[in-house]
């Protein structure tokens, strides 16, 4: 079982501590009455996105034997324009720098996230439809 627990500090700010003991604050805009003290619960669920799947790739491409030299992600996400404003498309651009990588094994690897072992995207998809762009040494894979 997940633990978490968050604490209000004031106006709209909340401080979020986890099991890991690790600590985040979310805040909202002060054009909805925050502070803009820390991020908003929307931009946590996309790093959130970023960073489950980042990490199953890398360890993926790791037990390929895969060199990596430089591995980054973005997200952009279109949201709902009624209330409640959820993600209804998200896509993921991941870019690779290796010299050994071949376009297969990234697709193999971010396929088995999305498909098996990403618990993040796993609790969006359905109904956000995520699609996920790949970068090889500057190319971009069409898949």
């Amino acid at each position: 079982m997940a633990k978490a627990q968050m604490t209000w500090l004031s106006g709209m700010a909340l401080e979020g501590t986890a099991e890991s003991g690790h600590r985040v604050v979310v805040d909202s805009s002060p054009d909805a009455g925050g502070e803009n003290r820390g991020f908003r619960p929307t931009e946590l669920t996309l790093i959130s996105l970023m960073g489950c799947t980042g990490i199953d790739v890398l360890s993926i491409l790791q037990k390929m034997r895969v060199t990596v030299e430089a591995f980054d992600m973005d997200a952009d996400a279109d949201r709902r324009e009624t209330h409640p404003k959820i993600f209804e498309h998200v896509t993921v651009n991941y870019r690779l720098t290796s010299p050994d990588c071949t376009p297969a094994q990234l697709e193999r690897a971010v396929t088995l996230s999305a498909e098996r072992y990403c618990t993040v995207s796993a609790m969006l998809e359905p109904p956000v439809a995520i699609r996920r762009v790949m970068h090889l040494n500057g190319e971009r894979l069409d898949a």
